[in-house]
């Protein structure tokens, strides 16, 4: 699924993909291209391939967070979908044909792995929650340095100068666990990037920002620039627990935790 500089122009021609994934589960899509080892074909009948549509509900991978899988299907046909990336705002979704066929100008049906984006969810706003506890208790300097966000686990790492002590660990998961508790509403908006940096949003080192940007605010207590897909409400997060803190590089350390 490693999608190089010459594979890259294979999607050039094609429109960016309407993602109705923060929203939506399921929706019908048409299928604008196939790929097959990086070359375009018309039609797939086994094995694997790539497929662009020209809407999809599944999550591109990007901003830490896992790209989405799930099921695209129709009447005979039934395809696996192991994983989607997105490449300038192209959704491609890895694909495995399990039965059937699939044309380019097929209407299809497309569904995420339901159970699976909604660990993704919980983990991902519980991170939103972890680094505005950790700049509340270690302080402003604390800005995020990476983060890895799947259905299992989220990894944060951020910038501070020491090892965290027991009371601080115990200090930020009370926290994060009193805003769950709280059961304060997430929400996004999308504005110009000027406006989301005069209402303090917090942005993330790596990505490139547009012009217009989406801002994900949970109550009065994390607003920060993200893509990602959220819980509607921090009380479906249900229960945060840190189960590591280490050092990753000199000034950055990383925590891992699950909800």
């Amino acid at each position: 699924s490693g999608w190089s500089d010459s594979s890259k122009a294979l999607l050039e021609n094609l429109p960016e993909t309407e993602f109705l994934g923060y929203t939506e589960c399921e929706r019908e899509g048409k299928a604008l291209s196939i790929f097959v080892d990086n070359e375009s074909v018309d039609t797939v009948s086994e094995g694997e391939c790539t497929i662009v549509t020209d809407k999809t509900v599944f999550y591109g991978e990007g901003g830490g967070q896992v790209g989405d899988t799930g099921i695209i299907y129709d009447n005979d046909t039934m395809i696996t979908v192991t994983d989607t990336k997105k490449v300038d705002g192209v959704y491609i979704h890895v694909c495995t044909l399990a039965n059937g066929d699939v044309k380019v100008g097929d209407t299809v049906k497309l569904e995420i792995d339901v159970a699976r984006r909604v660990s993704i969810m919980r983990n991902h706003s519980a991170c939103h929650l972890l680094q505005a506890a950790l700049r509340s208790t270690l302080g402003s300097h604390v800005e995020q340095a990476g983060q890895l966000v799947n259905e299992s686990v989220m990894r944060f790492d951020f910038t501070h100068f020491s090892a965290l002590t027991a009371e601080e660990i115990v200090k930020i998961e009370k926290e994060v666990n009193e805003v769950i508790l709280s059961a304060l509403p997430v929400e996004s908006a999308e504005m110009p990037i000027d406006e989301a940096k005069a209402m303090g949003a917090m942005a993330l080192f790596s990505e490139k920002y547009g012009d217009t940007v989406r801002v994900v605010k949970v109550g009065d207590f994390s607003t920060e620039l993200c893509g990602g897909t959220h819980v509607e409400n921090t009380g479906k997060i249900g229960l945060f627990k840190i189960v590591s803190e280490s050092s990753v590089a000199a000034g950055v350390r990383r925590i891992e935790a699950v909800t």
